[in-house]
């Protein structure tokens, strides 16, 4: 079997006979809606409730659709594939259990402001409320965690339903939109006339800014003396990393790109101070600290990213500009609030600026930190760093692979050494810290990218979350390559129990794990292991020499620690260094 998505058949003659009204059931007319909305692959699970979508989907092959081998899997799959696109990802379940183990995929995506469209079915519509047989009330249980929720009622209320949730997910600050439909809607027919006008009353996202204050920030920025700039996922998102680099050159203002925000902004450009917040740069977090003008772009000012509040960039003006009028002032207060679509804002706000005289001195001492001060770990030539494992996976990318990561210490190393040059390439769980999405996430990806390397980086742990997805690896050709960062330890919780909790490891001993190149091998991936340098050169060579789906087990240093670290509680300038400190 192929992984291939199918080719956009968006041709005219295809358009009209998708679009051509006639009598149908509500699943055909789904999958219709789908395709008129760009869908080319939907990745699902089967269940009692959706069975009626699932035979409609029988023979179909207008678009892909990818059986997980968990509903969970489905979900995080589809957020890789929305995340290195752009485009809204799709995911199937079906009701009670299978609809529930989408929750936490729901939430992962809707902290990271990622567009997706969950389906899920429910029982016939004369027994809900009555805790029918694999019933759950998805539309409250997720109200939290999404942009909007539809329970259709009636079947011809779908085409208006799905059209919505497609522009609702992918608009404004993009987001998550779950549809539940009973099963009596999807068996009902009626006369399929597409919708193709949105009118919600209230939802009207702010794109173009205030020009007033683009006015006060131009200004701010000609008097500004030790200007920095933190760029966050939302520039990504807004497609406004062209214009980010143009504003930065004007400008020469330097910049740090929070976690999301990886991609966002060239890492080999002298400016660029990498990653602020807990495991940030020292060159960051203390240019943050003394700034006088603070420039947010597309960013939450997230706790990691923070520290302690009161004591947040105490010298700064803070400019915030966002999408979400929610977030300006939500945790810093902004001194020149920019509600708008980042892409816009930076269009219309690089006429205005220029460089300025007045930061030159803090320009020349900010480039300098930063050859003075980088990422930097004690190497061995006796056991593996997981440091130098990431140097390698860049060093033979030429850091040009999309990458995906669990959760826990391999994704902090991942941010820190493996250096991104464009955005959509970095695909990790930021808000919601979700173990079990790297690996489900680099399928979406790769499902999406066909002919790009996809890397996906995982700890033993989360590895064992998700690692029943290896079948459809398989099974398709998916030709992922997964790398496991083994420390046989939950490594960031082994972190904090060393350096905040006096070395009292409690409950994270991972020896017990399974062999990870048999179980590779047991679903039909290659699976390679490496111990050393050698080995591990070796290995990683034949992972990408192999066109296939590959495993590689790196066995790494048990105590090695993610440095810098800013202890909660802390300020940003507070770090322990480390082997440097």
């Amino acid at each position: 079997m192929s992984a291939q998505i199918p080719a956009v058949r968006s041709t005219e003659q295809l358009r009209e006979k998708w679009m051509k009204p006639e009598v149908i059931s509500g699943s055909e007319i789904l999958l219709r809606s789908l395709l008129l909305e760009g869908v080319e692959c939907v990745f699902g699970y089967p269940g009692g409730a959706v069975l009626y979508i699932y035979d409609a989907l029988y023979g179909f092959t207008d678009f892909k659709h990818l059986l997980t081998r968990h509903e969970q899997g489905a979900i995080h799959a589809a957020d890789g594939y929305a995340r290195s696109t752009g485009k809204v990802g799709v995911c199937i379940a079906t009701s009670g259990p299978g609809a529930t183990n989408t929750v936490t995929g729901i939430a992962t995506a809707y902290m990271d402001s990622v567009p997706l469209v969950v389906i899920t079915g429910n029982v016939v519509s004369s027994l809900i409320g009555t805790d029918a047989f694999q019933e759950a009330d998805i539309t409250g249980i997720t109200m939290p965690v999404t942009k909007h929720s539809y329970l259709v009622r009636n079947v011809e209320e779908l085409p208006r339903v799905i059209h919505e949730a497609f522009h609702i997910a992918n608009t404004g600050r993009k987001g998550p939109v779950l549809i539940d439909i009973p099963k009596d809607v999807s068996a009902n027919k009626t006369l399929f006339e597409p919708s193709q006008s949105i009118n919600l009353r209230g939802y009207h996202p702010t794109v173009v800014p205030n020009r007033l204050q683009l006015d006060k920030l131009a200004a701010a920025i000609k008097e500004a003396k030790q200007p920095v700039i933190i760029a966050g996922g939302g520039v990504i998102y807004s497609g406004g990393h062209e214009a980010l680099l143009e504003f930065v050159n004007r400008t020469e203002i330097p910049i740090t790109t929070t976690l999301l925000g990886l991609g966002a902004f060239p890492s080999g450009h002298e400016l660029w101070m990498g990653m602020p917040g807990m495991h940030g740069t020292y060159t960051a977090n203390q240019s943050i600290q003394n700034a006088d003008l603070l420039i947010n772009i597309g960013a939450r000012f997230d706790d990691r990213v923070t520290g302690r509040l009161d004591g947040f960039a105490p010298l700064a003006k803070v400019a915030h500009i966002d999408i979400d009028p929610a977030e300006i002032g939500k945790n810093v207060e902004a001194d020149i609030p920019i509600v708008g679509d980042v892409k816009t804002v930076l269009e219309m706000l690089n006429p205005l600026v220029s460089r300025t005289d007045k930061a030159d001195e803090w320009r020349a001492k900010i480039i300098q930190s930063s050859k003075e001060k980088p990422f930097k770990y004690k190497d061995s030539d006796t056991v593996l760093k997981p440091q130098w494992v990431i140097e390698l996976l860049n060093d033979t990318t030429n850091g040009d692979a999309i990458v995906s990561t669990d959760v826990g210490q391999h994704q902090m190393w991942a941010a820190q050494y493996y250096k991104f040059s464009q955005p959509r390439s970095w695909i990790t769980s930021g808000g919601l810290g979700t173990m079990g999405f790297g690996f489900p996430a680099a399928i979406g990806a790769q499902m999406a990218h066909p002919d790009r390397l996809v890397i996906s980086i995982n700890g033993d742990g989360g590895m064992q979350m998700c690692a029943q997805e290896l079948a459809i690896c398989a099974i398709n050709n998916i030709p992922v390559k997964v790398v496991v960062i083994n420390n046989q330890v939950l490594g960031m919780v082994r972190q904090w129990q060393e350096l905040i909790y006096d070395n009292r490891y409690s409950h994270i001993d991972l020896e017990g794990s399974p062999d990870f190149v048999k179980l590779a091998e047991a679903y039909g991936v290659k699976g390679l292991r490496a111990t050393n340098k050698e080995e591990a050169k070796q290995a990683w060579k034949e992972a990408l020499e192999t066109p296939g789906p590959v495993l590689v087990e790196f066995v790494v240093d048990k105590g090695e620690n993610v440095y810098p670290m800013v202890t909660q509680g802390s300020t940003i300038d507070q770090m322990l260094m480390g082997d440097d400190e």
